[in-house]
């Protein structure tokens, strides 16, 4: 998911706690945790600094998002409130795990995924059931404050607990529509992989048989679209885009499928999952001499 949801998350679980006998310093404590645990996967990014073998793409969402670091992170935020709050309260920990669990878990069903099992597994785990910037959890929480502030005399936290009700009915719901027609396209295609849309209960399914790729609108309510039918290359002088290319060979490590380009001009690879109006966002390429 994005930074603002990670931080709607931690904002929700916070305000989802009866604070009622809580002091002043164990709410600073709770908000620092709360939203703290939900970002802390993320530190993954400063990796860029010094990434000189074009490894980022790998890196990024790849420990750091192992559900087995999930006690690890929490650790570190009990250490924290230990040091810097004075506070040894152990359900701090068990905050810090949710958050950290839910941040990790919830990636996983974007089309971006994670090394969710790592480093047991080096395999990208991706559903592609929810949209890496999901609207509807944007307006689940929305509707939540503004009932918190109309409706005062409901608690606070037990609308926020509502809420995550809500969204948890949400994935499950966007989760179950997006397998279904997972399987329904499955037999069409060598290969399938599944992008959610912005637009609720809306999917791209890409689909490659051969060298040919389909990306295809499709929902349960509403007739399949072809958007694009791309043609990939030969993948023969790949080492050759790997060699003075490295992030090429990570993409094609990282995605579960590629188109290849190879033109007069470039020879380079693409996440057909990413692909909208003429082009991938994750495309990685080498302009093409005489020699190639």
């Amino acid at each position: 998911m994005d930074t603002i949801t990670h931080t709607l998350f931690g904002i929700g679980i916070y305000k989802a706690i009866n604070k009622e006998k809580m002091s002043e310093k164990e709410k600073r404590a709770l908000l620092f945790t709360s939203i703290g645990a939900s970002q802390i996967p993320d530190i993954d990014v400063i990796s860029q600094l010094w990434d000189t073998a074009g490894q980022y793409q790998l890196w990024h969402r790849g420990i750091t998002h192992s559900v087995f670091l999930v006690p690890v992170w929490a650790f570190l935020f009990f250490i924290i409130n230990r040091l810097f709050f004075r506070i040894k309260s152990w359900p701090f920990f068990w905050i810090a795990l949710l958050a950290v669990f839910i941040h990790d878990t919830s990636d996983v069903f974007n089309a971006w995924g994670t090394g969710y099992l790592e480093p047991f597994s080096n395999a990208r785990l991706t559903f592609g059931t929810i949209s890496i910037i999901d609207f509807v959890i944007w307006f689940i929480f929305l509707l939540t404050f503004v009932a918190s502030k109309i409706r005062k005399e409901i608690e606070e936290y037990r609308l926020y607990r509502i809420s995550w009700a809500l969204i948890l009915f949400h994935v499950m719901l966007q989760s179950i529509q997006g397998y279904i027609l997972y399987e329904q396209y499955k037999p069409r295609y060598d290969q399938v992989a599944l992008s959610a849309s912005f637009v609720p209960w809306n999917y791209s399914i890409i689909g490659k048989s051969g060298e040919t790729v389909e990306i295809i609108d499709d929902s349960l309510l509403t007739k399949e679209r072809l958007l694009y039918r791309l043609q990939s290359g030969s993948e023969s002088n790949l080492e050759t885009l790997f060699t003075q290319n490295p992030k090429a060979r990570t993409l094609y490590e990282w995605s579960p499928f590629v188109v290849v380009v190879d033109n007069g001009r470039q020879l380079g690879i693409y996440d057909p999952r990413f692909y909208r109006k003429g082009q991938s966002f994750l495309f990685e390429h080498i302009e093409k001499t005489q020699e190639h």
